[in-house]
Parts: C-alpha cells; structure tokens; sequence
C-alpha cells in the first residue's frame, strides 16, 4: 500500500458507460479514496445495487449516488472531480468546483476545444463558459504531460481523437506525410454512443450489420483537425468517416496519408519510436502488423501498426484501443496520476 494519504474524487455523471469504467478503475486505484458519486436517475442508490458487479469492493456497499448539486459534492471533501456528463453539461459544473478548490478532469468535450467558435459550429450550441477554454488542457498524456501536471483543468480526448491523433502526430511534426493527403476510416463499438435510448443502436438494429454515420462531418474532428494542425504547423483539414460495429466496446482506425520529402517505412518508425519509445500505454507493433482491438479492449493501451504502400506512395497507419478506456476513462485517470504525481500506470495496469 502507498504511504500518501489517497486523493478524494467525485465522479459526476456515474451511471453512464464512462462513468461505470471510472467506478471500476478507481475502486482498485490505491492512489483513490471514491467519495462521491451522482447521478439524477440513481439518486439515494447504494453503487452495488445500480452496479451488481461491484459489490463487496470498496465502499460500493455503502456508497450512495447522490444529485449533481455542488455544495453537496463540495461536502463530501473531494479534490478531484471527473465530468462524465454530456457536452453542454459539464461546462456548467467546471467552474463552480474550480472555485471550490476542486481540480477538474472533464471527459466531455466541452473544454477540448480552444475557440469557442469552433465549439459552437461543431456542437451547435453557444459555449457555456467559454473564459475557462484558455485555461484548459488538451489531455493527450503522451503529447503533454507536463502541462497536465501543473493543470488545474484538463479536458481529456475523445475516443475517436485519440486513435486518429496518437498515430499522425509525430508523422506530421517530422514533415513526412502531406497534410492535404490524410483520410481516416474509424470503426466504433455501440458504447461509443453512450447509455442513451435510441432505435438506431438496439441489438437487432445493430448486430451482423455496419453501417457509417455522421458523414462528412463527425463533431470530433473539431478537436482532430486542432491538435492535428498544432503538430503540422499548419491549417490541417481532413476526411474522416465513422462506422458503427457490432461489437460492445472497441476503435480501429485506418489512416492514409501519402508521403513526402522521400519518406520511407523506417522513416516513420523512426518517427514513431522517437515520440512514443517511453510512452507506457502506447504499443508499437512494427512495419506490416496490424493491430487487433480484442487484444487492447478493458485496457488502457493503444496498439499501432504502419506499412508503406510504394504502388502509391502513401502510408497505412493502423490503430486499436477501447473507446471507453484510452478513449475516455482510463485516460481520465492517466491524466489524474500526472495531476498527482503519480506514476501514469497508477491503477491502470491489470485491468
């Protein structure tokens, strides 16, 4: 057991996919004491009994969810609060809980976003605390990790964001694939539309079937285009096509992208190597191996794979996580161990 007394954290918005991975995360984070859990529908209802399979850990069997009002998530003395509440939503608690004293991690993407026009145009709604956006953090732990830690907010990455950028960002800032070139094709799990009730994500609807969505504008690449953009020095624009698997949890992500200045294969393992080397949840399986998604989902890693098409001189790069680990709730919690000082595997490994 650790010798530091353990951070006390509030999860607002715990009944929900994400939140449920949080819960199981942080009950076995020694790093954590869970004090607070809220949610509108399961108010006054012990966390075993909304989530049987947590009972007898923890305080699962004491630990009551309770509404989403600030003084009572203030009194429970939590320091940390992570938002897993939808976009528009979030915003409204951030600042309030800052103010308390409160560090903030928000897995909506309600501060990811660093203009608060883009925001608007991408979520269609006017942004509800748009002074706390230059605040923020852009949660990406292999990218900035030192921002992080010094960070009071952090708006951890979408799921979507977090496949297409981890494999693309040292690509573009070593100049070896053209910008105007990259199109990505990413295939979700059904959890990735959240614990909502809606005809289109019922079983029979869903099962032995594909089927792409949000096409050509998928709200995410607001935040892809940003980061993607920072990394290439340079307006980024690209095509993204989402698709929707039958399958409960799970990203794979294919991007192309054709190459420039005579890049070779070596030149983007390289690349890769060099920004990713020491990163503890980023896997590079090497030229030629595409990565599978059975073999990362209920963990925080991200496996990526690349090969060099000279038919056509453009590069493959693959990539498959889990779009409710690495892609929302583990990375929370990568950014929560930097926040605290703690080690980013903190609670994250054996999972």
């Amino acid at each position: 057991m650790s010798d530091v007394n353990p951070t006390r954290v509030a999860i607002l918005g715990a009944s929900g996919y994400s939140g449920a991975e949080l819960i199981r995360i942080l009950l076995g984070h020694e790093g954590v004491e869970l004090v607070c859990v809220t949610s509108r529908s399961e108010a006054g209802r012990c966390l075993g009994d909304v989530f049987p399979r947590f009972r007898g850990v923890g305080v699962a069997d004491s630990l009551k969810f309770i509404e989403p009002d600030i003084e009572e998530i203030v009194a429970t003395g939590a320091q940390v609060a992570f938002l897993a509440l939808p976009h528009g939503v979030a915003a409204g608690f951030a600042g309030s809980l800052l103010e308390a004293g409160l560090k903030v991690i928000d897995l909506s993407a309600d501060f990811r976003i660093s203009d608060a026009g883009v925001y608007e145009e991408f979520y269609g709604i006017v942004h509800p605390d748009p002074a706390l956006l230059a605040e923020a953090v852009y949660g990406l732990p292999e990218v900035r990790s030192g921002e992080i830690a010094q960070a009071r907010l952090v708006a951890s990455p979408g799921c979507y964001p977090t496949s297409v950028i981890l494999p693309l960002l040292p690509a573009l800032a070593d100049s070896l694939i053209d910008p105007a070139s990259i199109h990505v094709v990413s295939m979700s799990g059904t959890s990735g539309a959240g614990k909502k009730a809606d005809a289109s994500l019922l079983f029979a609807e869903c099962n032995e079937s594909l089927r792409a969505y949000c096409v050509p504008r998928h709200r995410h690449l607001s935040e892809i285009e940003q980061e993607l953009s920072i990394a290439a020095r340079q307006k980024v624009t690209i095509s993204f096509t989402p698709i929707l698997t039958p399958v409960t949890a799970g990203i794979y992500t294919t991007v192309y992208a054709a190459a420039q200045n005579g890049a070779q294969a070596g030149d983007l393992e390289r690349s890769l190597g060099n920004a990713y080397g020491a990163a503890p949840f980023v896997r590079l399986l090497g030229e030629n191996i595409p990565p599978d998604t059975k073999h990362v989902t209920r963990s925080n890693f991200i496996d990526i794979g690349w090969a060099y098409d000279s038919r056509t001189g453009r590069f493959v790069l693959m990539s498959a996580e889990d779009n409710l680990v690495k892609g929302a709730s583990g990375q929370a919690v990568q950014n929560f161990n930097l926040m605290s000082g703690l080690p980013q595997t903190s609670g994250l490994i054996g999972l």
